[in-house]
């Protein structure tokens, strides 16, 4: 299980991929068998962005910075409930305007934290 924990380039791909496949299923139209396909296939990228966030957490207590990357680990956490709120909720006919507000501001969030800890690709 190397691979999960030697560079962050899997766990990039797998949200990556995650966000790309959400948002495919979020323009769906209601009710159709490919929606249905879609939502569970990102309900795979969410486990995998899981799997390999929980390898990258380990291999971040390596750092001294274990608080930073736990907090990193819940915003992320957070970020894929939102998207599957969106998903649930959409699909039932129920408002999801709130469920995409926070969806783009806990993305941002987690997305500047995890590129700002030492793992991450210095950009700034």
């Amino acid at each position: 299980m190397g691979f999960l924990s030697d560079t962050t380039h899997f766990h990039i791909f797998t949200w990556v991929v995650g966000i790309i496949v959400f948002l495919v299923a979020a323009v769906m139209a209601n009710g159709t068998k490919g929606k249905k396909i879609t939502h569970m296939i990102a309900r795979l990228f969410y486990v995998l962005i899981l799997i390999s966030g929980v390898a990258l957490f380990i291999k971040g207590m390596d750092y001294g910075r274990g608080a930073e990357y736990g907090i990193k680990f819940l915003l992320g956490l957070v970020t894929i409930g939102m998207m599957e709120m969106v998903l649930v909720r959409s699909t039932k006919g129920k408002p999801v305007t709130m469920f995409w507000i926070l969806f783009f501001v806990f993305f941002f969030v987690t997305m500047f934290f995890g590129f700002k800890l030492p793992m991450g690709f210095e950009f700034f």
